[in-house]
């Protein structure tokens, strides 16, 4: 008997031997199906021009800002007066604000992706904006990235840790890694009221630091320009200044397109104005001799204060950058790989470990690696291309 709606909806039996109303709900199930599968698929073709708000919101507009900045102040804020160095005061300076500059643009672009497909990681939606392979190259790139970083976070930690507590430095990276990693496994609440905690602590140290060295600057030592150095300084930079990873998860706590766009500006700003100044502050008193994790030379003007700031710096920095990187990188394991909680967690956490305890610790260079490989891809290249893709499409 053919279903219209002019039939009375009794219990009559079919030729299956189901009941006419049950036959109606498979129907409209069915019918529901094939919209949420147009809906999907323009999800593909086409990004939506509105934005899609979170329901309920886990963090605040501080914890917010916290997470970002500090994961762009960690490893790359210690190295980028050694970098300036290379080059001279204004040249640093100049190449710093485009960096950043370009960094927030394709953060924007980032977040109004992410927004439209409500909060997804940047692989799912470089899978969406370019396909399959763009999908796999983001993750892969992110991954690079976070797993690089991540080890060159535990690598110096340990040092830090030897330094501060007379262990050794395997001692030290084991106890700051599961530390870390425990408030990783906690999420983002447990990261964001710690980070906001730490990230206080850090701009009083980076304010400390900026007086203990003014009264010694002599402009002459860092007004200088030479330019073989500017594919380093602009690397270290990229580096500094990412936090596109954390970007969707931040957008997911606070449930607001445009109250994350406002943090985000101020998420860029501020890193920016502390590197600047904590470059002027190191290269106006050493100059060409500034050394590759910068706050090691405190000591030799202060001596046993100077060596207690310069150990809590990175302490704090590296901290909390380890947590936001590492969040999203678990994040992102859980959505692209479809990964449960605790096997995102140890896929995220335990690679690194284990390669630095088979001995892989040269901080510097697994640093510079996984700068100049994963944060240029992920950061900048393919989020324009995404750009570019969907404006093609319109």
């Amino acid at each position: 008997m053919p279903v219209s709606e002019g039939v009375r909806r009794e219990k009559v039996a079919t030729s299956h031997g189901r009941y006419y109303q049950a036959r109606l709900a498979s129907q409209r199930r069915k019918k529901l199906i094939v919209i949420q599968n147009i809906r999907k698929r323009k999800g593909v073709r086409g990004i939506r021009t509105t934005t899609i708000g979170v329901d309920k919101a886990r963090i605040t507009k501080n914890e917010a800002l916290a997470i970002l900045v500090g994961t762009q102040i960690g490893a790359g804020v210690l190295g980028l007066p050694y970098a300036a160095s290379k080059v001279g005061l204004i040249p640093a300076i100049g190449v710093l604000l485009g960096v950043m500059l370009l960094m927030l643009g394709t953060a924007f672009i980032v977040l109004k992706f992410s927004a439209e497909m409500r909060g997804a990681q940047m692989s799912t939606i470089a899978q969406r904006t370019l396909g399959k392979a763009g999908g796999w190259l983001m993750y892969l790139s992110v991954s690079l990235m976070s797993f690089g970083a991540i080890l060159a976070y535990i690598a110096g930690m340990g040092h830090v840790f030897a330094s501060l507590f007379g262990v050794s430095d395997t001692v030290g990276a084991a106890v700051f890694w599961v530390l870390a990693s425990i408030v990783v496994y906690k999420g983002l609440e447990a990261s964001g009221k710690t980070e906001l905690i730490m990230s206080y602590f850090m701009l009083a140290l980076f304010i400390a630091v900026t007086a203990m060295l003014f009264p010694h600057a002599e402009p002459e030592r860092g007004l200088y320009v030479e330019w073989g150095g500017l594919l380093s300084i602009t690397g270290v930079a990229i580096f500094a200044l990412g936090c596109h990873t954390i970007i969707p998860d931040v957008y997911k706590g606070l449930g607001s397109y445009g109250e994350t766009k406002k943090v985000l500006v101020l998420a860029f700003l501020i890193p920016t104005a502390i590197y600047a100044i904590f470059m002027a502050s190191f290269l106006l008193v050493f100059g060409r001799t500034t050394p590759q994790v910068a706050t090691q030379a405190l000591e030799q003007i202060y001596g046993r204060l100077g060596w207690l700031v310069g150990n809590f710096i990175p302490l704090l920095a590296i901290t909390t950058s380890f947590i936001g990187i590492a969040l999203a990188q678990q994040s992102n394991n859980e959505e692209f790989v479809k990964l449960g909680r605790k096997a995102a967690w140890a896929l995220t956490v335990v690679p690194p470990a284990a390669l630095y305890f088979a001995g892989v610790r040269n901080f510097a260079d697994v640093l510079a690696f996984a700068g100049d490989t994963g944060d240029l891809m992920a950061f900048i290249v393919l989020p324009i291309l995404m750009w570019l893709a969907a404006r093609l499409r319109k």
